[in-house]
Formats: C-alpha cells, structure tokens, sequence
C-alpha cells in the first residue's frame, strides 16, 4: 500500500504570487479546507509544502503555498501531483476503500475461481464500477453494489464477486 495518496494535481499557476490552480482528485473538494500540508511529487523528489491559503474557483482549488511567493517559482510545478500523508488522509466508513489500495488485487468468484484483477475503477454519480481484466471475458465492467461485491480483503490484495446475469 502506498504510504502517500494523491488528492489533487496542480494544473497551472494562479496569478504572479505563486497560487496555482488543482483539480482536485479527492471525492470531497471542501477538505483541503481542513488541510494544512501536502507533498508536492515532481517525479523525481518530495516536497513538503504548508498550505497558506485555499479558495475555490469552478471546479478548482487555488492554493497558497508558504514560502513560495511569486509564479517563478511554482510553474515548473505544473502537473506534478499533490499527496498527502495516510494520517491526513480522509478517514473511511465502513465499506469504503481507497481506490489506490484496490488496483491490481485479485478478483475471485464466490465459488473461489480466479476471475481477474482490478484495473481501474469509475466514479460514476450513483456507484463506482469496477474494471476487471479476465484473462477468459477481456474487460468486465461489474458495478461496486452489495449484490456484486461480496468481500473486499485490502491486507489479502483479494476481492470476492458475485456475477450477476448479464455481466458477462
């Protein structure tokens, strides 16, 4: 599992004092309101970064970051991912997963037969769906409902389906 969790990604500078613009990539914008460090990854190194300031514009977050007061310095940052740590990370419910620990785990069928792995998975407004990759059906979308998903083991990298009809 990955120590870090992406929550946005700066998409261009805000203005000449060094606010830039992110898409966030978190399912609740508001919380950056509440958050007061992220981790700038550049590809080739990690970042600390303290947040000074957040404003929301459309869908974007535009964010101040301490210390770095002019557009020099944070351009070359664009389209670098923000992180943030698993203790600053949003806390779950009970049957809710990040989506970074699910990808690539195993996917069986209730009868314990390997169907595939997890590839991806769709936000969509009513329920996530699931990306499986089955070496026997090619990509099978199953919907992330009670019915479909029977168990889910993040520590075991397992996941248990059942197969509705039509799925397949």
């Amino acid at each position: 599992m990955n120590d870090l969790l992406q929550v946005g990604v700066i998409t261009q500078t805000h203005g000449v004092r060094g606010e830039v613009k992110v898409f966030p990539t978190t399912d609740d914008p508001q919380r950056f309101k509440k958050l007061k460090q992220v981790v700038l990854d550049t590809g080739k190194e990690q970042l600390p970064l303290e947040i000074q300031s957040v404003k929301f514009f459309k869908q974007f977050v535009i964010l101040k970051f301490k210390g770095i007061d002019n557009i020099n310095e944070i351009e070359k940052y664009k389209r670098c991912p923000l992180m943030v740590t698993r203790e600053n990370a949003v806390k779950l419910e009970e049957d809710e997963y990040f989506i970074a620990d699910m990808i690539g785990m195993s996917v069986v069928t209730e009868d314990g037969e390997q169907f595939g792995t997890l590839k991806d998975v769709i936000e969509t407004g009513a329920n996530d769906v699931y990306i499986i990759d089955s070496a026997v059906h090619g990509e099978v979308l199953v919907p992330a409902i009670k019915e479909c998903i029977l168990d889910v083991d993040i520590e075991g990298r397992k996941m248990t389906i059942h197969l509705l009809d039509g799925l397949i």
